[in-house]
């Protein structure tokens, strides 16, 4: 079982990954790794290569890319995209999805977060 690592978005709440490291999951964002202003692609190809989970309010683009990446035969560590939520929701959320499933059971499944 390999732990569910996450890396939040410049979508979303600022606060989410260290609300996240104070419940004990592993988070990082993209303000903290200095990946502003990046392609939503490259994001999901950081993300996967350093094997996280990347959480998004922008359910568009990754909804795409989720299904060109997979018809294409390119694996990706999980997208989990939410519409907008309150910082403290999208946190109650997500420690309940990063408690459920593990880094292996979300590579290349897409998750809501309305679904925890």
């Amino acid at each position: 079982m390999t732990v569910l690592r996450i890396f939040t978005d410049e979508d979303i709440h600022g606060g989410l990954a260290p609300a996240l490291r104070a419940a004990n999951v592993d988070a990082v964002s993209t303000p903290e790794l200095g990946r502003l202003a990046q392609l939503d692609e490259a994001q999901l190809e950081w993300a996967t290569s350093q094997g996280r989970a990347l959480v998004s309010f922008n359910l568009g683009h990754y909804l795409a890319l989720h299904s060109e990446w997979l018809q294409s035969g390119k694996s990706h560590a999980g997208p989990i995209l939410s519409a907008q939520r309150p910082l403290g929701d999208v946190l109650k959320r997500l420690v309940h999805l990063a408690t459920t499933l593990d880094g292996e059971a979300m590579k290349d499944r897409l998750e809501f977060l309305s679904d925890w």
